[in-house]
């Protein structure tokens, strides 16, 4: 008889490992925002000014005035 029995493992976002890397990653994001906040914040008013033409295109389907499948008679 082959009686072997395999241990269930467990999904990797819940090893030590990947909270390890978690925590690395937490305190990496902390420094490099901290450290780039003037950058970020300077840019803020220009990136969203840059976003308007693409919400424009992209949000209206670039204003092509087709009916789409609710809304044929």
């Amino acid at each position: 008889m082959n009686h072997e029995h395999h241990r269930r493992q467990e999904p990797f976002w819940r090893s030590r490992t990947s909270l390890a890397l978690l925590g690395f990653a937490a305190v990496a994001a902390f420094f490099l925002l901290s450290e780039h906040r003037a950058h970020l914040l300077g840019a803020l008013p220009f990136v969203l000014v840059a976003l308007c033409p693409l919400l424009h295109l992209f949000g209206h389907g670039g204003h092509r005035h087709t009916r789409g499948p609710e809304d044929k008679p």
